[in-house]
C-alpha cells in the first residue's frame, strides 16, 4: 500500500501536473507553429517567382550511392525557417510584457566608521 500512496503523492506534487500542462500546451503551439511556417510562412516566400526553389523539391535530389541529400537540405531549410518564426514569436511576446519596476532600494544600514565609534563609545563606558 506505500507503494501506491506514494505514487499518489507523486502525481498529486505541482511539478508533475506542470510536466503535464507542458505537454499538452508544447504540443498545441507545435501544432500552430507547423501550421504558420507551412500555410502562412512558405507560401509568401515560395512566391512563383521563386517556384524554382520549392524545399519540397528538394526532397528528391540523391547521389548515385543513394545518399538522399536534398532530403536532409529541406529538413536543415524547414528548421531554419521554423526556428526563426519561433525566435520572432518568442520576442514578441517578450517585448508585450509589462516591465517589471525595480524594487526599491533598501534602507541603508550604518557604515562602518558609525559601527566603530559605537564600539569605541562602549568600550568606554
Amino acid at each position: 500500500m506505500g507503494m501506491i500512496s506514494e505514487f499518489k503523492d507523486f502525481i498529486a506534487k505541482g511539478n508533475a501536473m506542470d510536466l503535464a500542462v507542458g505537454v499538452i500546451i508544447g504540443a498545441s503551439f507545435g501544432a500552430i507553429v507547423n501550421s504558420l511556417v507551412s500555410d502562412v510562412i512558405t507560401p509568401a516566400l515560395l512566391n512563383p517567382a521563386l517556384k524554382a526553389a520549392q524545399v519540397e523539391d528538394l526532397a528528391g535530389l540523391k547521389t548515385d550511392g543513394g545518399i538522399l541529400y536534398g532530403k536532409f537540405l529541406a529538413a536543415v531549410i524547414s528548421f531554419l525557417v521554423i526556428a526563426f518564426v519561433i525566435f520572432l514569436m518568442v520576442k514578441g511576446i517578450n517585448s508585450m510584457k509589462k516591465k517589471e519596476e525595480p524594487a526599491p532600494a533598501a534602507p541603508a544600514g550604518p557604515t562602518q566608521e558609525q559601527l566603530l565609534a559605537e564600539i569605541r563609545d562602549l568600550l568606554k563606558k
